[in-house]
């Protein structure tokens, strides 16, 4: 049977899902609203939780768990998700739920997918369906290898009004659920005023969805008895409709009616009901000043990090390192891989000879082989993902003479755990928000969502936003989701060049997330790694990664291989251009591709003494301690400059500029910055203007 039924709603109707399907109590509820003296209930506005981190969210919002046990038999989860103001966009963040857990992940090679261990159940909001896009890719997702749930069940609540704007100000289509036909979903209207013909449309959703294994939607057409909200009167924008609304008898009535005329109860039965309900909301509400938190309902604060991580072993033993190397390059005999290709993956065999280098893709690949030998699970999806927009991973390899593909590490002997590598369709939003979910429902697994350029990141702006940034917060929903956005001006213009760093850090705050910018291939490694091994520690937060484009085969940007099995993450990497300390006067600092530019540009000058230059890694959380320490070794240190490639009002200056005025804490220093000047465009579309 189900194990898992996950609900996505908005607002309307969410406390009646939350008391009679969830079960939670009501005198819980009312606590809430009532703002009960015991605060920690919820970490809502006004609750002593705000002082372990917490900013809240409004009760509506906020999600349950439940667990309904048949028998002592079978057990069911139902879990309803915490969501945003941000209509339908809960919907995809509850499919990824629904496919974690579905997916087995214990064995190497692609999960094993068995649709009826969970269930999505979406509600969605008549003028909402027509009108958020995240709808239409949702429901594109559907039918995809990668994101397939073997079917949802959709449930329009129509009240026939959005706020005050009437249908036909909100729709172009007769029905509210017209879009799912492009879809071939199939609909049924069903009257919200009769009861068993609901449950008639509710069973027959559920036995399409169990025989076919594909989306069905109810249209449940109702009304809304009172305003939008409390402040909302509609009699003054709906005259006419509210009239015959607050004449029209209740469900409760009209239903009691009915039984009554069946003879299924007397009329004295149906109002001691009535009364016997109404004396059970006025116990629990009477109960509210004297709630108490009962064990394992406290929320858990997120982790404060005040002096960094602790320490986290990611080097590799370099014969561990070697073997898997060779072992992914030993493709089966059957598949006939493309022979410039296979030319040019052959060649990572020379990383581990003397001289080689390492460069950014087989990092990844051997970074991937590690995790999974570890027996930590991986899903990685994005636009193009399996070759790389770039074309550097080639994860997956394509049979010349059949087109049939298969993965090398979906080969390894070493792998104790899935991986998952999936194109994903040309959607941010919803993929995003996907693949967040399934990270949430599975926080074991290292999940990756990659940009096909990163300033594509835009369209999924509210999943930043309202979930990954801030869900811990709000909602106490730890995440170890890893963003890759590829970054880096090369003169391929204002959308291809940015990926609008300065958004992320202008939201980092609290330990929230990591925001790398990284110009080593080891590095990349070792901070893959570490996000693997952070996935189980109280301190795991989402992971966003600058990657880069034309130092994917930089030798500069290449490392050594024992780097890989040597080394730890440097969240600060230091140019040594002089061997007395004393003669330094500047400290240049940068991250990201400019800092190999840069490296480029001083590598055959031998009269830079007084110059030392330093790389900042990991931006977010800021490396004071790092800094300081490197500061602190220049006596006679008289100017620090930040260069960037990015205009001045993006990229990391105003962010950091405070940071590193602090770690020098020297008053006479002068601090400068040095790249493009403001910009209300990221980019030019010249290659002769980027640096270089």
């Amino acid at each position: 049977g189900i194990e898992n039924v996950m609900i996505g709603m908005a607002h309307r109707g969410r406390l009646n899902v939350l008391a009679h399907v969830l079960n939670k109590p009501y005198e819980i509820i009312f606590g809430e609203f009532q703002h009960a003296p015991n605060k920690e209930l919820v970490p809502s506005e006004g609750s002593t939780g705000i002082n372990y981190g917490w900013t809240g969210d409004v009760k509506y919002h906020l999600g349950a768990d439940r667990k309904i046990t048949e028998e002592n038999i079978a057990t069911t989860r139902v879990t309803l998700a915490n969501n945003p103001s941000h209509l339908e966009f809960v919907g995809p963040v509850v499919d990824g739920f629904t496919r974690a857990a579905q997916d087995s992940r214990v064995e190497r090679g692609y999960p094993v997918q068995d649709v009826s261990k969970a269930v999505t159940i979406i509600i969605h909001g008549d003028a909402a369906f027509p009108g958020q896009g995240i709808v239409a890719e949702t429901l594109n997702l559907g039918n995809l290898r990668g994101y397939s749930t073997g079917g949802s069940i959709h449930i329009i609540a129509n009240n026939r009004i959005g706020f005050t704007t009437e249908t036909y100000d909100s729709r172009s289509t007769i029905y509210a659920s017209d879009l799912a036909k492009g879809f071939e979903v199939p609909i049924v209207h069903v009257n919200g005023d009769d009861p068993e013909a609901c449950l008639v449309a509710a069973y027959l959703a559920h036995e399409y969805r169990r025989r076919f294994h594909k989306d069905f939607l109810i249209d449940l057409v109702g009304y809304r008895r009172f305003g939008h909200n409390e402040m909302d009167e509609p009699m003054v924008t709906q005259p006419q409709l509210y009239k015959q609304i607050r004449a029209h008898e209740t469900v409760r009535n009209l239903y009691a009616k009915e039984l009554i005329a069946k003879g299924i109860v007397t009329e004295e039965e149906s109002k001691q009901i009535e009364a016997d309900v109404v004396g059970k909301l006025t116990e629990a509400y009477q109960k509210v000043e004297h709630l108490k938190v009962e064990e394992g309902d406290e929320l858990i604060p997120p982790a404060y990090i005040e002096s960094g991580l602790p320490p986290i072993e990611t080097a590799v033993e370099r014969q561990f390192l070697m073997k898997i190397n060779e072992d992914l390059l030993d493709w089966p005999s059957e598949y006939s891989v493309n022979e410039k290709l296979a030319r040019i993956l052959k060649r990572r065999l020379d990383g581990f000879k003397e001289g080689g280098k390492i460069d950014w893709g087989h990092a990844e690949t051997l970074a991937f082989a590690t995790i999974l030998a570890d027996g930590i699970p991986i899903r990685l999806t994005g636009q193009d993902s399996e070759r790389g927009t770039f074309a550097h991973r080639h994860i997956v390899l394509h049979d010349s003479n059949s087109d049939k593909i298969f993965s090398p590490l979906h080969e390894l002997k070493e792998a104790k755990a899935s991986f998952a590598v999936h194109n994903s369709p040309l959607s941010e939003n919803a993929v995003l928000a996907f693949e967040y979910g399934y990270n949430i429902q599975a926080p074991e697994t290292l999940v990756l969502w990659e940009a096909q350029f990163g300033d594509f990141a835009n369209g999924a702006q509210v999943i930043f936003d309202q979930f990954i940034s801030a869900g811990e917060a709000k909602w106490g929903q730890r995440s170890g989701l890893v963003v890759l956005l590829p970054h880096g001006y090369e003169g391929q213009g204002p959308e291809h060049s940015s990926a609008r760093l300065e958004r992320y850090l202008s939201l980092a705050a609290e330990n929230n997330w990591t925001v790398a910018n990284l110009s080593s291939a080891a590095n990349y490694f070792l901070l893959l790694r570490r996000q693997a091994k952070m996935l189980s520690m109280k301190e795991v937060r989402p992971l966003i990664l600058m990657t880069p484009k034309s130092l994917l085969r930089n030798p500069l940007a290449s490392s050594d291989a024992k780097e890989l099995s040597e080394g730890a993450f440097r969240p600060v990497i230091e140019q040594f251009l002089s061997k007395d300390e004393d003669k330094v006067e500047r400290i240049v600092m940068c991250t990201g591709k400019v800092a190999i530019e840069l490296q480029a540009k001083v590598a055959d000058k031998d009269d830079l003494d007084w110059l030392h230059i330093v790389r900042v890694e990991e931006i977010y959380p800021y490396p004071m301690k790092e800094t300081k320490e490197i500061f602190a070794r220049f006596p006679n240190l008289k100017e620090v400059v930040w260069l960037q490639e990015e205009p001045k009002n993006m990229g990391s200056w105003r962010y950091i500029e405070p940071y590193i005025r602090e770690s020098v804490n020297k008053e006479k220093i002068n601090i400068q910055y040095v790249g493009r000047v403001a910009r209300s465009s990221p980019a030019e579309c010249l290659n002769l203007c980027d640096f270089g």
